[in-house]
């Protein structure tokens, strides 16, 4: 199952680069949400090879989900690699600078069934494809234009 969108937002590449890489705020935005994180590599820095354990609740079922930064390659693409019980996939941050106060935002996300169940799950998504995009794209949207408030209100 393969989703994807593109923004175009109003800050440089660089911020949102730094924006979208500030990992300790999604961490408190997992943990706000009920989710329990944990840095599990040994690194001091971000770059490739960092990585995080997270447990949630969805759906009723306790879930873990490992997450690898693949790729790090400031400030054009970050690549994510994820891995739970049912599925694997990645996540791609791809930027593009359309001016020197303007960037592309480019998401992707790859899932792959791991289990029957997970093949069911994503087949649902699937046939509901349509419906599933608009509602990834709304999200990435409200994402990066947070980022793009965020960048005004300090630019101002």
């Amino acid at each position: 199952m393969n989703l994807s969108t593109r923004e175009d937002i109003e800050a440089p590449v660089d911020y949102v680069f730094t924006a979208l890489s500030d990992f300790g705020d999604f961490e408190r935005a997992a943990l706000r949400r009920g989710a329990e994180v944990t840095r599990t590599d040994d690194l001091g820095a971000i770059g490739p090879g960092a990585a995080w354990r997270a447990q949630f609740e969805m759906r009723g079922k306790p879930r873990r989900l490992d997450v690898t930064l693949a790729e790090y390659d400031h400030p054009r693409r970050m690549r994510f690699d994820g891995e739970s019980k049912n599925v694997e996939g990645e996540l791609v941050y791809e930027l593009h600078e359309l001016s020197p106060r303007r960037t592309r935002v480019i998401v992707k996300v790859e899932m792959r069934p791991l289990s029957l169940p997970a093949r069911i799950a994503l087949q649902s998504l699937r046939l509901a494809k349509t419906r599933t995009n608009a509602k990834f794209g709304r999200r990435v949207r409200g994402f990066v234009h947070e980022i793009e408030g965020r960048y005004r209100s300090g630019a101002a």
